[in-house]
C-alpha cells in the first residue's frame, strides 16, 4: 500500500525545489553581500535546559567538581606575576617546580639532569591565591594543554637566552641560572647551576612545547641540538606538586641582580 502522506510531502519538496531553481535560473539580477552582522549569545544557566540531558550530565559534573575542588595544599600569601620587575614569586615557584618534577621524568628516561627552566610570563593566567589550593587553581593558572619539553642547547644559546630575557624586560619564570645586569644593560657573571657558562658545553633546558618551537620570539630554542618531549603537562606538574606539599613556599631568592 502506498504511503500517501509520505508521497505528498516528497512531492511538495520537489515542487518547492523546482520553483526555487526556476527563479534563480531566470533572474538576471546579481546579489552581493554588503553587510555581515553578528550577535553574542552567552551560554548561561538562564538558557532552557532539557531535563533528560541535565539528569544524564549531573553525576559526571558533580564528580568532576568534587575532584577539582578537593583541597590539596595551603598557600600562606598570594603569589602573582606583578610582584617584581625581573622575577616574581609565582614565576619562581613555577620554574622551580617544573625543573624539579621534570627532572624526575628526565632522569628516569634519559639518565640526565635538567639544568635550566625557562617559561613565559604570559602563560601564567591567574594568581595563586592565599588560602586553600585545589586542582581547579592549577587549571586557572595553566588553562592551556602545554607539556614539558627539554631542549639541549649549547652555551652560546644560553647567552642568547639571557640577552633575550634582558631585552624583553619581562619576569619570565626562570630557574637554574643566575646573572647580573650591568649599567650598560649587558649580562655578566652568568651561572648555570652555580658554574660559569661554557660556550661549547651542552645544557638541558626545560620549557613548554610552544616555546620550544620558537614561540614568543624565543628563537634560540630552535637552535637546539636535541629535543625531548616528556609528555608531562605543566598543569599536571602543578597538581602533582600541590599533592605532595602541605604548605606552598614563597620563593624570594634573588636570581637576577642589577648594578
Amino acid at each position: 500500500m502506498v504511503n500517501l502522506k509520505k508521497y505528498n510531502d516528497v512531492s511538495k519538496l520537489f515542487v518547492i525545489f523546482l520553483t526555487f531553481f526556476f527563479i534563480a535560473s531566470c533572474s538576471k539580477q546579481n546579489y552581493y553581500i554588503t553587510k555581515i552582522e553578528g550577535k553574542r549569545i552567552p551560554v548561561t544557566e538562564k538558557q532552557i535546559q532539557v531535563p533528560q540531558i541535565e539528569n544524564f550530565i549531573k553525576p559526571y559534573r558533580e564528580h568532576i567538581n568534587k575532584d577539582l575542588d578537593s583541597v590539596l595544599a595551603y598557600c600562606p600569601e598570594t603569589l602573582d606575576k606583578s610582584s617584581g620587575k625581573w622575577q616574581t614569586t609565582i614565576g619562581n615557584l613555577m620554574a622551580d617546580v617544573t625543573l624539579s618534577r621534570g627532572n624526575i621524568v628526565f632522569q628516569a628516561r634519559e639518565k640526565k639532569n635538567i639544568d635550566i627552566c625557562l617559561l613565559n610570563s604570559g602563560g601564567i593566567r591567574s594568581i595563586l591565591p592565599k588560602g586553600n589550593i585545589t586542582a581547579r587553581t592549577a587549571f586557572e593558572i595553566m588553562p592551556f594543554e602545554n607539556s614539558l619539553v627539554v631542549i639541549a642547547l649549547r652555551g652560546e644559546q644560553i647567552l642568547e637566552m639571557v640577552d633575550f630575557f634582558i631585552a624583553e624586560k619581562k619576569p619570565h619564570p626562570l630557574a637554574g641560572v643566575t646573572f647580573t645586569i650591568d649599567k650598560n644593560n649587558v649580562a655578566k657573571n652568568i651561572l648555570v647551576q652555580g658554574k660559569l657558562v661554557q660556550k661549547e658545553a651542552i645544557y638541558y633546558v626545560g620549557t613548554n612545547d610552544y616555546l620550544s618551537n620558537g614561540g614568543d620570539n624565543m628563537i634560540f630554542f630552535k637552535k637546539g641540538v636535541q629535543k625531548f618531549d616528556l609528555e608531562y603537562k605543566l598543569r599536571n606538574i602543578l597538581i602533582d606538586y600541590f599533592k605532595e606539599v602541605d604548605t606552598i613556599p614563597v620563593i624570594k631568592d634573588v636570581r637576577i641582580t642589577v648594578e
